[in-house]
């Protein structure tokens, strides 16, 4: 019994169940489910549109009136799911590669916990979270991930053994964006159960607004100061803050981020988007949270 599992919020499934509904009967799996969990929606069409999941055969989509939270509505697919084995896709995702579940299935033999990785197609040089993601392209091999398994793990697109998933539901704690799957790896790296990483990726195509990207950042920095103890090591930004803090200039950082801080975030949003002004808005805001 092989179970899929795509959480959502606001985001419109149809295609992507249907692309996975063809590889699972193409399979001849002996039993399969997707089940889309919408996590408290507000757009009325995208909801509207992801009621007729139910028509699909083999999928089920259930509706949360009330937002649970990242971490949670992944720990509520687990219990409404019946398979062994759970691959968790985000719904903003898309299927590229047309032996996608084939790959998963034949990965089961690797571990209880295999990551396929993502690409990122479509885009353009004046929004800020193609830009972003486009320039990690490059390190997403799965060669390359495995050097660091648990340091390069998301919750995207990856299979699980309902068995870990029991053992190691992810912290509900982690109500708002960011860093529920950090923590996940490295929990995973505590109790000693390995990553696989593979090449089997899902594509990436659906960037928000410059603005938009830019308040989901701050609300990850916020999660990340929140839980600045637990993600140690985990973190590149939280090794350059900590650097800062030892060699006593974080006040200096702090005053120059009050001072030009506006006027990056300006820059941020206008077509002259960049990255370097991106890391450097990044770790202002972070140092300059109470």
């Amino acid at each position: 019994m092989l179970s899929i599992l795509i959480p959502t919020y606001n985001d419109d499934c149809y295609e992507l169940v249907q692309a996975l509904t063809l590889q699972a009967k193409a399979l001849n799996l002996a039993d399969w489910e997707i089940i889309v969990a919408d996590d408290g929606s507000t757009d009325g069409q995208v909801i509207a549109r992801n009621k007729n999941l139910q028509d699909i055969p083999g999928c089920r989509f259930v509706r949360n009136n009330d937002n649970m939270g990242r971490a949670a509505i992944r720990n509520f697919l687990v219990e409404q799911a019946r398979g062994e084995y759970l691959i968790f896709i985000d719904a903003d995702m898309k299927i590229c590669e047309p032996n996608y579940l084939k790959r998963y299935v034949m990965a089961q033999a690797l571990g209880n916990v295999v990551y396929g990785g993502y690409i990122v197609q479509g885009g353009t040089k004046t929004n800020l979270r193609f830009l972003y993601e486009k320039q990690g392209e490059k390190n997403r091999s799965a060669q390359l991930r495995n050097n660091q398994p648990y340091k390069d793990f998301h919750t995207s697109n990856f299979m699980v053994s309902r068995k870990v998933m029991k053992d190691l539901p992810f912290d509900e704690r982690f109500r708002h964006y960011g860093y529920e799957d950090v923590f996940w790896g490295k929990q995973l790296e505590v109790y000693g159960e390995s990553i696989v990483h593979i090449d089997n990726p899902v594509a990436f195509c659906t960037f928000e607004q410059n603005s938009d990207f830019i308040v989901k950042t701050e609300e990850g920095l916020r999660t990340l100061r929140l839980f600045r103890n637990e993600l140690k090591g985990y973190s590149p930004l939280l090794k350059v803050a900590d650097k800062l803090e030892r060699n006593k200039l974080k006040p200096l950082f702090t005053c120059i981020f009050r001072v030009m801080g506006k006027r990056l975030k300006r820059l941020l949003l206008s077509k002259h988007t960049n990255l370097l002004a991106f890391q450097i808005y990044k770790l202002g805001y972070y140092l300059s949270l109470k």
